[in-house]
């Protein structure tokens, strides 16, 4: 079994000196750290701080509370994720938008008619 000690503040301290290997009836006992959740982009996250309006602050606390969240902050990080995905969305649909009406008339027909060849073959979920 692996042993922890306490270092001079009293922190938690793995002590690699006592490790002792105790059986009972041919079992191990022993333990496992768990891994520490690692966020999307593998970085810490900024502290920062700003400034917000009451009712704001009621807000996103209210959306916290209903949601049973733990910080206002994973409130507020999950409301920019959505903003950048709309964002990107928009930035898509504009690239789609330019690329179609960039088309000359017959590479458009022939997109079309591609596009309705595809509807034919691909299975059709109302079908089902």
């Amino acid at each position: 079994m692996i042993r922890f000690g306490r270092d001079q503040r009293g922190r938690k301290q793995w002590n690699k000196n006592r490790v002792t290997d105790r059986t009972q009836k041919g079992k191990i006992n022993s333990r496992t750290m768990p891994r520490t959740k690692e966020s999307h982009s593998h970085q810490r996250k900024a502290k920062k701080s700003y400034t917000l309006s009451p009712e704001s602050v009621e807000f996103l606390e209210a959306i916290r509370k209903k949601r049973q969240v733990p910080s206002v902050s994973a409130i507020l990080e999950e409301i920019l994720q959505n903003v950048r995905r709309e964002h990107k969305r928009a930035f898509i649909e504009r690239a789609v938008a330019e690329y179609y009406a960039s088309l000359s008339d017959q590479d458009a027909t022939e997109q079309a008619a591609w596009g309705g060849f595809a509807e034919q073959e691909l299975p059709n979920e109302d079908r089902a």
